[in-house]
């Protein structure tokens, strides 16, 4: 079906009939496969990993401000146990730990754009500490702030 869907490419004039059958089909393909539970839980309104989605999506508009496990955990209508359970069943992290990837990802951009120092984009991500910021960051990205922006704008020119 991928592939059928990748030769419309070619054929823009059948698209409107054929594309939306293949995407129908492969839609089908990975809800019958090994991980289609998962999907189809996170679909599900009332399911433990659709309300885990809503904890996801707040995290990931208010990573700068302090996370609160127990607020989540109320948001998803979950105990803090089931929903630290069921958070790293689909981040594979803690809540705490997908924050800081969020916010190390964040500050990683700010820098490679330009909107600021380290230090600023430290506190701005939502750091306390500078320090801690470029310990964390260079544990992530393997470089402090200021050599890896230099080694990945080296790499984009």
């Amino acid at each position: 079906a991928w592939v059928r869907m990748l030769r419309l490419m070619d054929r823009p004039d059948e698209v409107a009939v054929l594309a939306p059958a293949y995407e129908r089909e492969i839609l089908f393909r990975v809800l019958q496969g090994p991980l289609g539970w998962m999907l189809r839980d996170i679909a599900a309104p009332d399911a433990a990993l659709s309300r885990i989605g809503l904890a996801i999506q707040w995290i990931r508009e208010n990573f700068a401000k302090p996370l609160r496990v127990e607020a989540l955990a109320e948001m998803a209508a979950l105990s803090v146990s089931a929903f630290h359970r069921h958070f790293k069943a689909v981040t594979a992290l803690s809540p705490i730990q997908y924050q800081k990837q969020v916010r190390l990802l964040h500050a990683r951009t700010l820098l490679m754009a330009g909107e600021g120092t380290a230090t600023s984009v430290a506190f701005g991500v939502g750091y306390e500490s500078p320090n801690q910021f470029s310990r964390e960051y260079a544990r992530q990205f393997g470089l402090p702030p200021s050599k890896d922006v230099v080694r990945l704008r080296g790499e984009a020119a």
